[in-house]
Formats: structure tokens, C-alpha cells, sequence
């Protein structure tokens, strides 16, 4: 069974996508810490996110771990944990960028779908349902008002300790929604078959029973 998420930023799609795991007993995949490890990379080694040809050409030197353990997700780039440092504006806006790289979607598909053999799995991203598990048999797609996508966002930035108006985090969010709905590789879009969930006005145990109704239906 493979339950993929799918949906822009500050949906709520990580803590979902973990506390049902959790109830279901599956394995979590969360696919955006795999770019914003390629994102740090590209950062790390003092590269332009924008310059596809150095982006695609440091990926040969790259090795990803990710694991889960007591129910949070660590990565490691060439066997640093790099997991405290993925959640920065900074690599947040360069994931934006390099996820919009055909190579690099390429070169982490393969990477995804592996984790994905390992068993019963839930999986967030933004093109799960349409590009890395197509065949899913339950695919979720989660919406939010932007607003409260952008206090969330703001509330998690500031937990982490980046400090910053909400007008930048929201301005921030609207970058990256226009980079990732018109990027030309597995643009974000809903898959056809998704069940489409607002989340603006829920709790995520709220969510997560919406969720476990579907998947239980398909089991």
C-alpha cells in the first residue's frame, strides 16, 4: 500500500503525513527533504541554485541517506547529518529552484521509489500521485487559504528560531508556489484521482481520521 500526499507548502502535509504513518504502521517518506538536501549541497559548495549545469554536475558526488526513526525523519549528505539544517529560508527557497531542475528530479526519482519498495508506505511531496507513485491506489491532495498557510509557515520558522516578518515568509510562499505549479518537470498539480482535502479550518488529527476513513476503505 502506498498512501502519496501531495499539496503546496504550509498545508500541513509533513505532520499528516507522519501521524498517519504512525496509526497505519507504514514507513514515512518525505520527499522534500530530499530536495532540500540537494539544496543545501548546491549551497554548501557555494553554487548558484540557479545554474543547472553546476547543480547537475555536482549531483554525481552526492550520496543521500534518509532514516526515520521515533517517528522523525534525519538525512544525511555524504554521511552528514544535515537534517537540522534543511528547514532554513535559505535552503527553502534554493529547494524551490533546484526541484525545478529536470536532472535533479531524475536523479532523485529512483532514490524515492526505492524507499517506496520497502514496504507499505506514506509519502508527501508535490508530484507523488502524478509523477513518482502514479500508480498509488490512494492519493490525498492537500489546500489551504494562503494566509493561514503563511502564519503556519511563519509559526514553524519561528519555533526554529528565524526570526522574520509574516510578510516575507508569505511573499516566500508565493514564490515558490508560482516556481512549483509552472515548472515544466512534474509541476505541482492535484493527480486526477486525489482526494482533495482543505485544511484551512482543521486540526491535523482532524485530517489524519479524514485520511484513515479512505485508506481503510482501500485495504
Amino acid at each position: 500500500m502506498i498512501v502519496a500526499i501531495d499539496g503546496p507548502a504550509g498545508v500541513g502535509k509533513s505532520t499528516v503525513a507522519k501521524l498517519l504513518a504512525s496509526q497505519l504502521g507504514y514507513l514515512y517518506l518525505d520527499t522534500g527533504a530530499l530536495y532540500r538536501s540537494v539544496a543545501w549541497a548546491v549551497l554548501e559548495n557555494g553554487l548558484n541554485p540557479d545554474d543547472s549545469h553546476a547543480v547537475t554536475g555536482l549531483l554525481t558526488k552526492l550520496s543521500l541517506q534518509m532514516k526515520v526513526k521515533d517517528n522523525a525523519v534525519y538525512v544525511s549528505v555524504n554521511g552528514k547529518d544535515v537534517t537540522e539544517e534543511l528547514r532554513t529560508p535559505a535552503v527553502s527557497a534554493a529547494a524551490s529552484v533546484v526541484s525545478a531542475i529536470p536532472a535533479v528530479r531524475a536523479w532523485l526519482l529512483p532514490v524515492q521509489r526505492q524507499i517506496g519498495q520497502k514496504g507499505s508506505v506514506v509519502a508527501e511531496g508535490r508530484d507523488i500521485g502524478t509523477k513518482v507513485f502514479p500508480s498509488a491506489p490512494v492519493k490525498f491532495f492537500l489546500e489551504a487559504d494562503p494566509t493561514v498557510r503563511a502564519q503556519r509557515r511563519h509559526r514553524e520558522l519561528v519555533a526554529a528560531g528565524h526570526l522574520g516578518a509574516i510578510e516575507q515568509t508569505r511573499a516566500e510562499l508565493t514564490g515558490r508556489d508560482d516556481r512549483d505549479r509552472s515548472r515544466a518537470a512534474a509541476p505541482l498539480v492535484a493527480a486526477e484521482d486525489a482526494h482533495h482535502i482543505d485544511t484551512s479550518s482543521l486540526s491535523a488529527e482532524d485530517v489524519v481520521n479524514q485520511m484513515l476513513a479512505v485508506v481503510t476503505a482501500k485495504l
